[in-house]
């Protein structure tokens, strides 16, 4: 016997959007041809890169929008949220209180996993939007312990990607694809090149799996980012069911 009660139906995922106008090609997280499921998108308005990639008490302040968002998404059906930005791990808490499903805000929360597969001398890398801002309570928030070998890198610098992310005005709707896996491909080599016991990159930044299979052919490391994260709890949350023969 089905049961109804709402009006939309067979979206398990729901990821709360920052209130952006770049370009999200296949494997970003906004872009909903990344996954092999269908997932329920809700845009938060004004939380925007500058005001999110931020201070964590300035990202704070748009809490209510985020507790809002979940909430929206847990009534439209979804079995669990995630977003659109690592930095959010500051509003974890919060926004996991509001809701009874499964939330997650950021890749960073694979970093302790990630630790404990590896030997206790290797470190994990940490490519992010903009390595100023990603502070240490950010990283706290996600689990991660101070006296951990966790370094990260930022593409504040990266020409194409800064302009394309945080470029000025509401009309920055151009990024010029090939000119950011390139930058992300360098920031990747470089980060190994300073750090050569690397075991792994985590993506905090959403936007850059679209990159992973061409840093992975550069450095030849396991990366990991928020699209692991969806798919783990898909998996999860809507168990597969198996045939075949023993």
């Amino acid at each position: 016997m089905a049961k109804g009660g709402r009006a939309i139906y067979g979206e398990a995922i729901g990821v709360l959007v920052l209130d952006t106008s770049f370009p999200r090609i296949p494997g970003d997280i906004a872009n909903a041809t990344t996954f092999d499921f269908p997932v329920r998108y809700h845009v938060i308005d004004a939380a925007t890169p500058e005001k999110v990639v931020s201070e964590a008490d300035r990202a704070r302040a748009l809490l209510p929008a985020f507790v809002e968002g979940a909430r929206l998404l847990e009534k439209q059906g979804v079995r669990a949220i995630t977003t659109t930005c690592g930095f959010l791990t500051v509003m974890q808490k919060e926004i996991a209180a509001a809701v009874s499903v499964p939330v997650v805000t950021s890749s960073l929360f694979l970093i302790p996993l990630l630790r404990s597969m590896f030997a206790a001398e290797r470190s994990i890398g940490v490519l992010t939007a903009h390595s100023g801002r990603l502070s240490p309570e950010h990283l706290v928030a996600a689990g991660v312990q101070p006296d951990w070998a966790v370094h990260v890198r930022g593409l504040e610098e990266s020409p194409a990607f800064r302009s394309a992310i945080f470029g000025k005005g509401g009309d920055r709707i151009e990024m010029d694809v090939d000119e950011v896996e390139a930058e992300v491909v360098s920031a990747c080599r470089k980060l190994t090149g300073d750090f050569p016991n690397t075991a792994c990159i985590v993506f905090e930044c959403t936007n850059l799996q679209p990159y992973a299979a061409a840093v992975q052919a550069d450095i030849g490391l396991p990366i990991f980012g928020i699209y692991h994260l969806v798919n783990l709890l898909q998996s999860g949350i809507v168990s597969p069911r198996f045939s075949g023969y023993m």
